[in-house]
């Protein structure tokens, strides 16, 4: 079972192993990755944190995980450029940096295996968390609680403030979607750091793991564009055109079109 494959039939699995398809994800990157390391490193982590944590009802206990990983230096990175190990998990678990996604993942996997109530929340541009019937957000970069109101500041500083909350922006993550938005997240820190043929795996990967956008297929095409590869490309554009209902847009997925050769000439 190749690490695709193996990412895939974690998510098989009842419950689903987030985490561990996470990590099938980086060894996908890096061949020398060891999953099953990395998992026997989360069960020291594990007992780490549960020793730490106060003696409350498990519905509370949420918040006191997400304090406790920050207390033992899982945070955000921040620096920048942003370079692809801040989504790869082996590679948060070493550095105990990440991005709020990374971060979220192994907040629950430890709650899962803690008994602890946590969904993800697939809030745009910053990956939160929820307990189940709560009034409140939680940041998994330290848990701190975000209110409608926090949340209203959060999206306009990531997006400005022409884009209003909705319902939408608030839904729970199902694990197939986290890993999505794992792969979109890593086709996108590949691109910016000059990798086409890693980000290709990724945008291969975000095809099998749901419903796909235009923007993805758009990515995809641009990388079969930058390694040369027309066919391939001419197929993306075409389910983009397919599915886009901007009329910009659509001119100029048809310009586009027209500008590539008519050959069968590929080679991926």
């Amino acid at each position: 079972m190749n690490p695709r494959q193996a990412c895939l039939a974690c998510l098989e699995r009842e419950p689903v192993a987030l985490l561990e398809a996470a990590l099938w994800i980086a060894a996908e990157h890096d061949r020398t990755v060891e999953p099953a390391a990395s998992l026997a490193r989360l069960h020291e982590l594990q007992r780490e944190v549960s020793t730490s944590l106060p003696m409350l009802p498990v519905n509370e206990l949420a918040q006191p995980l997400l304090r406790q990983l920050n207390a033992l230096g899982y945070q955000q990175d921040e620096y920048h450029p942003l370079r692809p190990h801040v989504a790869l998990m082996d590679k948060v678990l070493q550095r105990r940096r990440g991005q709020p996604l990374l971060l979220a993942i192994l907040a629950l996997e430890l709650a899962r295996r803690l008994s602890i109530p946590l969904e993800g929340v697939n809030f745009p541009g910053h990956f939160l968390l929820r307990v189940p019937g709560a009034d409140h957000l939680l940041d998994p970069c330290g848990g701190r609680r975000l209110y409608p109101n926090d949340c209203r500041e959060l999206l306009a500083r990531q997006f400005g403030p022409q884009l209003p909350l909705t319902a939408e922006h608030l839904r729970s993550a199902s694990p197939m979607q986290m890993l999505q938005r794992l792969s979109r997240n890593l086709r996108q820190l590949h691109i910016s750091n000059d990798n086409d043929l890693a980000a290709l795996i990724d945008a291969e990967r975000v095809m099998q793991l749901g419903p796909v956008q235009v923007g993805d297929y758009l990515a995809r095409a641009t990388l079969y564009q930058h390694l040369d590869c027309p066919q391939a490309e001419r197929f993306d554009l075409e389910h983009a055109l397919l599915l886009t209902d901007d009329p910009v847009q659509r001119l100029k997925l048809t310009e586009r079109l027209g500008q590539l050769p008519n050959g069968k000439r590929s080679i991926h």
